[in-house]
C-alpha cells in the first residue's frame, strides 16, 4: 500500500515537473512590455476593486499575478466562444494567439509571482485537500496550467464553481471539476473558497 502511494505521489510530481517545463517554454514567447499595452482596456474592469458583473452580482476576478498558461487557455476560451460572458467575449473576440500570449505573460508578471510556498493562513477545512491536490497547499497550484486561487474573490470563486457544477463552464478541466465540486457537500465547499480566498496571493491589477 505504502509502496503505491509513493509511486502515485512521485507520478504526481513527475507530472507537474513536465507541466512546469512546458509552460516555460509556452509563454517565454510572450512579449510582457507588449501585454501591458494590450491590457490598458482590462483596466476598466479589473482594476477597480469595487467593480462588480451586474447580473449575476460579483465582484470582477484578480487576474494580477495569474498564472500566465492559466490566462492563455482562459482568454482562448473565451475568444473561440468556449466561454460566454459577453463582455469578456467581447473583449477577446479579436486577439491573436500572440496577443493572448503577451497579455498572458504580462499579467503573471504584474505584481509579485505568489509564492507556492507560502504560509498557508488558517486551517484548510478538512474538504479541501480535494481542492488542494491540483490547486496548491494554500491555493498557488504547481500545475501551470491550473489557476491559482490564492486571494481571489470569494464571490467570483462561488459564481466560477456554480458554472462548474451547472455544467455551464468550459475548458480542458471542466469534467474534472464537476464532478469535484458535486462530490463536496454545500458547506464545506463554502468554507473552502473562504479558505481560499483568505490566502495571499492574486492582486488587483495595477492602473500604471
Amino acid at each position: 500500500m505504502h509502496s503505491k502511494l509513493f509511486m502515485y505521489r512521485k507520478w504526481q510530481f513527475s507530472l507537474a515537473i513536465v507541466a512546469a517545463v512546458l509552460s516555460v517554454q509556452a509563454f517565454a514567447a510572450g512579449d510582457a512590455a507588449r501585454g501591458k499595452l494590450l491590457t490598458d482596456t482590462c483596466k476598466g474592469c479589473h482594476a477597480v476593486d469595487s467593480y462588480a458583473n451586474a447580473y449575476p452580482a460579483y465582484h470582477v476576478p484578480y487576474i494580477a499575478g495569474q498564472s500566465a498558461d492559466y490566462t492563455v487557455s482562459a482568454l482562448t476560451l473565451y475568444r473561440d466562444g468556449n466561454r460566454t460572458h459577453p463582455t469578456m467575449r467581447a473583449q477577446a473576440a479579436t486577439l491573436s494567439d500572440q496577443d493572448i500570449q503577451d497579455i498572458a505573460a504580462y499579467l503573471s508578471s504584474a505584481v509579485k509571482q505568489p509564492d507556492p510556498a507560502a504560509t498557508v493562513r488558517g486551517v484548510a477545512p478538512s474538504a479541501a485537500v480535494a481542492c488542494t491536490a491540483c490547486h496548491g497547499a494554500a491555493g498557488i497550484s504547481l500545475i501551470p496550467m491550473n489557476p491559482y486561487l490564492a486571494g481571489q474573490q470569494l464571490d467570483y470563486l462561488e459564481q466560477a464553481v456554480l458554472q462548474y457544477k451547472n455544467g455551464d463552464r468550459k475548458g480542458p478541466n471542466a469534467i474534472a471539476m464537476q464532478a469535484q465540486v458535486n462530490a463536496l457537500a454545500e458547506e464545506d465547499l463554502k468554507a473552502t473558497l473562504a479558505f481560499f480566498a483568505a490566502q495571499d496571493g492574486l492582486e488587483i491589477l495595477p492602473m500604471n
